[in-house]
Formats: C-alpha cells, sequence, structure tokens
C-alpha cells in the first residue's frame, strides 16, 4: 500500500484509516454473511441493524433529545434548500435568513421560490470575511424561522455561538457537525451532508424535531416530505446504504476518540497551530476575520498569486494534497476536519516556515 498523503480537501474530506480498512473488507463479506455490504437488502436484518445502530450512535454523540427524528436522505446537503422551505413555509409565509457564503446564498435563491425571504445580515460585499454578532441582525417578528450556516467553507467564517431569538434556528451544520458541542434542542432543523465529517458523499442527515412534521402543505409531493422518511425510519425507498453504514462507522471512531467534547478540544489545537503559524508572518494572510474564524477551513494567501500557485505545486509533491484556495477567492486553504491528523498540521506549519524563507 503506497503511503497515504495529507488530504486537506473541503470535501469529500479525508476519513480515519481505521474506518477505511474495517469497509474495504466489509465491502467484499459483511459480518461473515457471504456477500458484499453494498449488495446486501436494505431490508435485511443486518442492514436494518446498521442503520439502527448509527442513529443511535448520533444521538448518542450528539445529545438528540426524544422528540427529534433522524433521518437518512438522498439529494445531498443541497437539496435541503428546498425541502425546508417546501415543507415549514408554505404560502404568504415568511422566513429570515443570514447571507455569510456561497451555501448560505444558494439557500435563499431556492427558498424565495416558497415564501416571503427577508434577508437580514449579508457579508457578501466583504466577501463574506465575517459573520454577525447578534446585534448587527434582527429577526422579522413574523418569521417562521432563522436560517443560517454554521461554518463556511469556502470562506473559512464559523459562528462560535448560535444566534438567541425566539424563533426557531434551521442550521446547515455540512462542514461542522460533531466538531464541537451544540445544543440541539434550539433548532427545530439540522442538516449536513456527510462529506466532511461523518463519511463519503451519498447520504445527508436531517435531525427534524417531531412537530414540525405536520406543517407540510399538501401539494408537496411524497417524496420531499420530511414526514414519508420519518414514518418509515429512512426506508420508504432505497437509501443509500453504503453511505449510511461508513457514517456508523465514522461515529464508532469518533466515540472511541472520547467523543464530540474531546474531539473539540482536538480541533481547537490543530486550528490552533495552523491560525498561529499564519498570524506570526508577515508572508501568510488569513482571510476571515479573527473572531469569525472556522475551526474547519482555513483559507490564506501568500503575496501574489505566483507564489501561491508555486507553495500549492511544491506542497502538492511533499503530499500535501488539496491546498488550493476556492475559485471564488483563490489563494490556499486548509481543510482540517475531525479525521485530519494533528501531525498533518504540524507538518505543514513547517513546510510554511521553509517555503517563507525560500521565497522572501
Amino acid at each position: 500500500m503506497s503511503k497515504r498523503i495529507y488530504n486537506f480537501s473541503a470535501g469529500p474530506g479525508t476519513l480515519p484509516v481505521d474506518v477505511l480498512e474495517q469497509a474495504s473488507r466489509d465491502i467484499v463479506n459483511f459480518q461473515e454473511t457471504g456477500m458484499g455490504l453494498i449488495e446486501m437488502s436494505h431490508r435485511s436484518k443486518e442492514f436494518m441493524a446498521v442503520a439502527a445502530e448509527t442513529e443511535n450512535l448520533l444521538r448518542e454523540l450528539m445529545e438528540i433529545p426524544d422528540n427529534y427524528k433522524v433521518l437518512f436522505l438522498q439529494g445531498g446537503a443541497s437539496s435541503q434548500f428546498f425541502m425546508i422551505p417546501m415543507n415549514l413555509l408554505g404560502a404568504g409565509k415568511k422566513a429570515t435568513h443570514l447571507n455569510t457564503g456561497t451555501w448560505a446564498k444558494k439557500a435563499i435563491k431556492e427558498a424565495k421560490l416558497f415564501g416571503d425571504i427577508d434577508v437580514a445580515y449579508s457579508s457578501e460585499e466583504q466577501k463574506f470575511n465575517r459573520v454577525p454578532t447578534s446585534d448587527e441582525y434582527s429577526v422579522a417578528a413574523d418569521s417562521e424561522y432563522l436560517y443560517m450556516v454554521s461554518n463556511n467553507t469556502i470562506y473559512g467564517t464559523q459562528f462560535s455561538e448560535f444566534p438567541e431569538t425566539d424563533k426557531m434556528l434551521v442550521c446547515d451544520m455540512s462542514s461542522d457537525i460533531l466538531s464541537r458541542r451544540i445544543d440541539v434542542s434550539k433548532f427545530g432543523l439540522i442538516f449536513a451532508g456527510a462529506q466532511k465529517n461523518m463519511g463519503p458523499a451519498g447520504v445527508t442527515v436531517v435531525i427534524i424535531r417531531e412537530d414540525l412534521l405536520d406543517r407540510t402543505p399538501e401539494s408537496v409531493p411524497t417524496m420531499l416530505r420530511y414526514k414519508t422518511h420519518a414514518d418509515k425510519d429512512s426506508m420508504f425507498n432505497t437509501p443509500p446504504c453504503f453511505a449510511i453504514y461508513a457514517v456508523g462507522e465514522v461515529l464508532k471512531w469518533l466515540k472511541k476518540q472520547g467523543g464530540v467534547a474531546a474531539m473539540e478540544e482536538i480541533n481547537k489545537e490543530k486550528a490552533g497551530l495552523l491560525y498561529s503559524a499564519i498570524d506570526g508572518s508577515d508572508f501568510y494572510r488569513g482571510h476571515a476575520e479573527k473572531d469569525s474564524r472556522s475551526l474547519m477551513n482555513i483559507p490564506f494567501n501568500l503575496p501574489t498569486p505566483e507564489l501561491e500557485a508555486k507553495f500549492i505545486a511544491e506542497a502538492a509533491s511533499l503530499g500535501f494534497n488539496g491546498l488550493k484556495g476556492h475559485r471564488s477567492i483563490g489563494g490556499c486553504r486548509a481543510s482540517i476536519y475531525n479525521a485530519f491528523p494533528r501531525q498533518g498540521v504540524v507538518d505543514l506549519v513547517a513546510f510554511m516556515a521553509e517555503f517563507e524563507k525560500k521565497n522572501s
């Protein structure tokens, strides 16, 4: 087996080696059944047990209250941009959105197809380099909910604290779910694509308060109703079996690391190492304002685009993969999700120091 490189990709992101090795065995012969996991019926007792264990682990690790349903859906997190307003708004109703990045902006566009959308805050003119403090926006009194994105992968910003409001919170946690402790009871709905912190692409987790299942207008198609999937434990149609299995394996790994509280401390340390290297240099420049910095995605620039291209190329030759920034802002970006090893950050910081010395 070739030596593993450091995968700084923003998504799909790196996965624990233990999980990959276990999956490689189970994909051929799952639990000595004589067949691989990906060819097994989703209604078999073996896979039903996998799905149940995955849900139970997620409930345990996130301390999800009993009055919330956990759904494993398809269509990517982007499908939630329209499913949420379809199910929770209805004609003539209003929702408030915070525009803090590309994915927030896409959600606003979709939501406007279904209701009256009030954009209470936007940092687009500042190239989304910050998230707001609670005194920088107000939630319309007649809004059904406040929609936000907890972590913005492209611009490297993150809400360190969630809004305090008497309105229901709806949150896209695709890129920082399970990276820190949260109080699920503060949210009406949380969703996350798996491919950054939970597993491979193919499944989107939705955590929804049960009372919201009955708010869906009758005009919404069967497959796009949350209640359809809640009533059938995500088995209304064939679910993304392998992706659900892989999420379960990642959750087992996370539990072995000490759970979300332990992972939060590890993430703070990893990000701190990289931010210290950026802040201690005039050569590197972070994109996000300090109070809005993400623990998951760290975009930064060098003095010139030419140096950035050279940095990315030399880094890749040494096994640092995926450091090219998103095309919308350029530069470099290091994504250091839960499964990204601390040693990879240490080694990147050392390379950054050596590159600066050679190119200043």
